[in-house]
């Protein structure tokens, strides 16, 4: 327990382990809508985001945030255009992202803080972005909960949801920037280049034990929770990155259920 007694280690599982928390709940709409590669996608918009505050002198989470949610608004809109399309959405976000990411991080000076957003670094947070991550991540759980029916209709079919009477407009909506937020600040956390892993992983992980909905967001947040703590704890013993590392124990975690589904034949 030698590593709590340094502030920096308290503060990263503090945000590690709300981030635990929100980012399987939202990952769980996002695949069974079967739109895994909207992180990826959000995650390089947050890039963007993050060189244009660089570059005009705010906040690097700000300007991550509001391009992300400027990104999950276009890849929506798109996405109604084009319903039967819908991965053609993401892919131009993603494009467009990763060019304006290219073009604004030559205007950086500070190339290493610009960097830092590509793996995370989840241990040099300001009491800023910890209030940031603390407030957001308490809206998304209470907007999780409050639209938590809506949600679920609309992940499985939108069709039946609209003809049940949930307004599926307006909650793909609020969905979408709860996204875009969410990933938005887990970028300073696991990193830009693998924050879409963390909204992945752990769903995976827990959609391999054939649960219910409600189960599966439980055992989502609960893998997701293991592993940031057990990557924290491995990265600061083995001086490692704890954004990689926490997704290494996932995909691990994942390989090791699978292997022993498959030798249990479950």
């Amino acid at each position: 327990m030698a590593l709590f007694e340094y502030e920096f280690m308290r503060r990263a599982f503090i945000v590690g382990l709300l981030l635990a928390v929100i980012i399987p709940c939202i990952g769980v709409v996002v695949v069974l809508k079967r739109l895994t590669m909207i992180g990826d996608a959000l995650s390089h918009s947050s890039l963007a985001g993050v060189a244009a505050g660089l570059v005009m002198g705010v906040n690097p989470i700000l300007g991550a945030g509001v391009t992300c949610v400027v990104a999950a608004l276009g890849i929506e809109t798109i996405r109604k255009k084009m319903p039967q399309y819908s991965d053609i959405a993401i892919a131009v976000v993603l494009s467009s992202s990763i060019g304006m990411a290219g073009v604004l991080s030559g205007f950086v000076k500070n190339a290493a803080n610009f960097n830092s957003f590509l793996f995370g670094s989840i241990v040099a947070f300001s009491d800023f972005e910890m209030t940031l991550v603390v407030c957001v991540s308490f809206a998304v759980m209470l907007a999780f909960v409050l639209l938590y029916k809506e949600l679920f209709f609309i992940a499985f079919d939108e069709r039946a949801a609209r003809l049940a009477g949930v307004p599926v407009g307006m909650v793909n909506n609020i969905f979408t920037v709860l996204t875009a937020i969410t990933v938005s600040i887990a970028s300073r956390t696991v990193g830009v280049l693998i924050v879409s892993s963390m909204m992945v992983i752990p769903v995976a992980c827990a959609m391999q034990l054939r649960a219910s909905y409600k189960r599966t967001v439980i055992y989502s947040v609960c893998f997701a929770v293991a592993f940031t703590a057990a990557g924290l704890y491995v990265s600061y013993y083995a001086r490692l990155k704890p954004g990689g590392t926490i997704v290494l124990l996932g995909v691990a975690c994942l390989i090791l259920i699978l292997s022993a589904k498959k030798l249990l034949k479950f």
